[in-house]
């Protein structure tokens, strides 16, 4: 027998439905179903949840085989989770936009914070802030989010943040802020790196 008839079998021993399982074990109804569907594996901390619950021990409720494959996706999700964490925090950092000096001033040779512009129309000033709040606020919810073992929700906010720092690289090239597009342009490249090697991670494990 199978961890997820086994599971089925010791939820349904207790009068239990997944739901209410699932509030005893702290994780989520979806978690539970997918579990006795066979669409995945608890992680470690879970299994250990699972076994004491049901005061079974881990060697009864899941083969070697298993639980090989129960850590490597728990590997797989962590490397996922740390790298929407990582490029929430980047997102965090244009923050410095509004405060560094970085934006250039007309005829000036001095570079100024962004709210210094003084040459430049209001509402592009606006547009740069807006970008910039945007980007933040995505970042400051990405981090938020990693604390839950939440998975579609960090892609989500991965792949918006790589969308507005593509907006904010194109903004700051063509409207000639080339310092300002450049610090984009890098956190832009860190995070392409930390996608590209999270995915290839993915592929050499599948």
């Amino acid at each position: 027998m199978e961890f997820n008839e086994k599971l089925q079998e010791l939820r349904k021993s207790r009068g239990l439905t997944q739901e209410e399982l699932a509030k005893e074990l702290f994780v989520s109804r979806t978690a539970v179903s997918k579990w006795e569907s066979g669409r995945g594996y608890p992680n470690i901390e879970s299994l250990k949840e699972i076994s004491r619950y049901f005061s079974v021990s881990i060697d009864e409720l899941i083969c070697p085989d298993e639980i090989i494959v129960a850590a490597e996706n728990e590997r797989r999700d962590l490397i996922g989770k740390y790298t929407a964490l990582i490029c929430g925090l980047l997102d965090i950092m244009t923050a410095l936009l509004l405060f560094i000096p970085v934006f250039g001033n007309g005829d000036s040779a001095a570079a100024v914070p962004l709210f210094g512009l003084t040459d430049t129309p209001a509402w592009i000033v606006a547009v740069y802030a807006a970008v910039i709040g945007v980007t933040v606020l995505n970042g400051i919810c990405a981090v938020i989010i990693s604390r839950f073992d939440r998975p579609l929700w960090d892609r989500h906010r991965l792949y918006t943040g790589v969308a507005l720092s593509v907006i904010a690289v194109f903004l700051f090239i063509i409207t000639r802020q080339p310092y300002a597009g450049i610090m984009c342009f890098s956190i832009l490249i860190i995070k392409g790196c930390l996608i590209v090697r999270s995915h290839n991670n993915k592929k050499q494990n599948p």
